[in-house]
C-alpha cells in the first residue's frame, strides 16, 4: 500500500508540473504576455515559457507565432530572444542552458531542435540522466532563415542571416550568412546570389 502511495505521490507531483501550462490561469497570463507583446501562441505548449516572459528571460518579437506542441525550456538563469515575424511550427522545441537568441523573421518546420547544451555521458558511475550538461556556447541564429523538418541546431553554434538549412540537418558547426547548407553534419552546399533570383 505504502509502494502504491508513493506511486501516486510522484505521479501528482509530475502532473502538476508538466501540465501546468493548462491550467486557465497560467493560459491566460500567457496570453496576456502575447497579447502586450503582439505575438501569439496556440496552445498547447510546453515548457517554462511563463515564468521566464515574468522574469524577462524569455523575449518574443512582435508577429511571431508559435504553433501548438512548441516547447521552450530555460535553465534557471538562461535567456531565450526570439525576433519579430518568426514562425515556429508544430514541435518545434528550444532548449537554452545560457543563453539562445534568434533573428527577426526566421522560421522552423515541423520537428526541430535548437539547444546550447548537451547531455553528459562521460561518468559510468552514474545514470545519463543524473550527469547534468555541457555546452560549447550560447547559439546565434539569424534573421530571415529557414529551417526544414526536423534540423537540429547544436551548442556553440552560429547561422548567418537569410540561410536555408536542409530537412534533417544536424548543424554542429557555424553557417556564413546567405547559405544553403544541409546533411548530418550540415555542410555548405553554395552561396545564394539573391541578384539572379526572379522577381516577384
Amino acid at each position: 500500500m505504502a509502494s502504491g502511495q508513493t506511486g501516486w505521490r510522484t505521479w501528482w507531483v509530475k502532473r502538476r508540473w508538466y501540465e501546468r501550462n493548462r491550467r486557465p490561469l497560467r493560459r491566460w497570463r500567457l496570453a496576456r504576455h502575447a497579447a502586450r507583446g503582439g505575438f501569439f501562441v496556440r496552445m498547447p505548449v510546453e515548457g517554462e515559457l511563463l515564468e521566464a516572459l515574468d522574469e524577462g528571460r524569455l523575449r518574443i518579437g512582435e508577429g511571431t507565432l508559435l504553433e501548438p506542441g512548441c516547447w521552450l525550456t530555460l535553465a534557471p538563469r538562461a535567456r531565450i530572444e526570439i525576433g519579430a515575424g518568426c514562425f515556429l511550427n508544430r514541435n518545434v522545441m528550444i532548449a537554452a542552458h545560457e543563453r539562445v537568441t534568434i533573428g527577426d523573421h526566421t522560421m522552423f518546420a515541423n520537428g526541430c531542435f535548437v539547444g546550447d547544451a548537451e547531455h553528459r555521458y562521460d561518468d559510468p558511475t552514474k545514470p545519463i540522466t543524473w550527469q547534468g550538461f555541457t555546452s560549447k556556447g550560447p547559439v546565434a541564429i539569424g534573421a530571415n532563415c529557414w529551417f526544414g523538418v526536423n534540423c537540429v541546431v547544436t551548442s556553440g553554434v552560429s547561422v548567418g542571416d537569410r540561410c536555408v538549412i536542409g530537412a534533417n540537418s544536424v548543424v554542429n558547426r557555424d553557417v556564413p550568412d546567405a547559405t544553403i547548407a544541409a546533411g548530418a553534419p550540415a555542410k555548405p552546399i553554395r552561396e545564394i546570389d539573391f541578384a539572379a533570383l526572379p522577381e516577384g
